[in-house]
């Protein structure tokens, strides 16, 4: 497996893991109508490359697949992370995730994470602040607003 920065040729595939991500490993968290509200797979592909260049964004491949993708802002919020349905299970997240803390100098990380990814999260010291309902094309999803202090990751910066 490659952890390396994002490319704008990238983008197209991104849309379709998440896409593929959410209505396969999520399904067993929110419905179908929640799921397509949340990814309906017509992404706005200009506005997803405008995101994902303005965060530090890094991407998993391997033998030219792209496995799984992150992306989080200079302060510290996690704005995606999200693995393919076949690749779950083999530390990719984790490697995404360390990777991006260790790159942000932030003092703290924050995500709104989906009760599919809420386990994960707490498994890496994220903290619930808040349970909270989002709206989507006009349906109502539970997530979980999570903080975790930059603790210990200043020693990895180093």
């Amino acid at each position: 497996m490659k952890l390396r920065r994002y490319r704008v040729s990238d983008c197209s595939e991104l849309t379709r893991l998440f896409y593929d991500t959410v209505h396969s490993v999520c399904a067993r968290d929110y419905t179908p109508e929640q799921l397509d509200a949340w990814a309906d797979g017509h992404p706005d592909l200009e506005t997803w490359d405008r995101s994902l260049r303005a965060h530090d964004t890094l991407v998993v491949e391997e033998g030219g697949r792209i496995l799984g993708f992150g992306d989080m802002t200079a302060d510290g919020y996690l704005d995606r992370l999200f693995v393919h349905r076949e690749a779950q299970g083999r530390g990719i997240a984790s490697a995404l995730c360390a990777a991006l803390e260790c790159r942000c100098s932030a003092s703290e990380f924050t995500v709104h994470a989906s009760r599919t990814a809420q386990p994960f999260f707490q498994g890496r010291g994220y903290q619930v602040v808040r349970e909270q309902q989002v709206e989507r094309r006009g349906v109502l999803l539970t997530n979980f607003l999570m903080v975790r202090p930059a603790d210990g990751v200043e020693e990895k910066r180093k």
